[in-house]
């Protein structure tokens, strides 16, 4: 089905490999498309808890493909490729992240980049539109766009500040200079630097680690919760908190949970799917 990605669903983790290593996994629109794609299918899987998004090869994503920028400088901005795949994933009601590439916010199950090389160009948005972000010691990191005559593309704008903070946004995306992965972590970006050859082994053990003990149903609700509350003031945010609460009274997962705990046991959580 797939072209430029890899698929593999490995109960509870779905992984999705950006899949054309010689070009270190360049961003096409056939990529975009089996992208979404997988994150649809992945979403609807009740095998699925949580969804790893990395790259095959040497790098996680050099950006949009040269070519193809090459292109679009020469005047031809039409669509590269028409790539018939019908996916509508995520949360209808996240209306205002369901953009072209910020709609990995409203999917309802944890996403996780695992950065495991050179993350350039609309490679860091599509990484940051990702819940967790965990680096290989050898990722690399340049928003590149102003040293092409672009700007801050595809919600970048948005996202990295909330981050890292405004101060380090603009020296990121004002001299698009490269960060290492250790750079990246004192600032924010990514949540951990593992060694590279320990980076996919560490995110499979903490997404098992989670699928086995987290209710997935409580995963989709804080998971909206908290980019909702990026737009909201504290006393919508609490009001609507309370109401999620007294609804998890009502669920399974709530008496599940508490009597796991008093038992002693792990818990036997119902896994969410379409």
């Amino acid at each position: 089905m797939y072209e430029q990605i890899l698929y593999d669903v490995n109960d509870p983790i779905g992984t999705i490999a950006l899949n054309r290593p010689e070009r270190l996994n360049a961003w096409t629109d056939r990529m975009a498309a089996e992208v979404k794609h997988a994150l649809f299918r992945a979403e609807a899987d009740p095998r699925v808890a949580l969804i790893v998004l990395t790259g095959a090869g040497r790098g996680f994503c050099a950006g949009a493909d040269l070519k193809r920028l090459e292109q679009i400088s020469d005047g031809q901005r039409g669509a590269e490729e028409v790539v018939e795949l019908d996916a509508d994933p995520g949360d209808a009601e996240m209306a205002g992240f369901r953009q072209t590439y910020t709609y990995l916010t409203s999917i309802r199950k944890p996403i996780i980049a695992a950065i495991n090389g050179p993350c350039a160009g609309m490679g860091v948005p599509i990484a940051l539109a990702c819940d967790l972000r965990f680096a290989s010691d050898r990722a690399l990191f340049t928003t590149a766009f102003s040293q092409r005559g672009l700007i801050a593309e595809w919600g970048i704008s948005w996202l990295l500040p909330r981050l890292v903070g405004t101060a380090h946004a603009l020296d990121l995306l004002l001299s698009a200079r490269k960060v290492d992965a250790r750079e990246a972590e004192r600032m924010g970006l990514v949540n951990r630097v593992l060694p590279h050859d320990e980076l996919l082994n560490f995110v499979e053990e903490y997404a098992r680690e989670v699928a086995a003990k987290c209710s997935p149903t409580s995963l989709q609700v804080m998971k909206r919760q908290v980019y909702e509350a990026l737009e909201e003031p504290l006393a919508v945010a609490h009001e609507k908190a309370v109401k999620l609460m007294l609804q998890s009274f009502d669920r399974p997962d709530f008496k599940e949970g508490v009597e796991s705990f008093v038992q002693k046991r792990p818990p036997r959580f119902r896994r969410v799917g379409a």
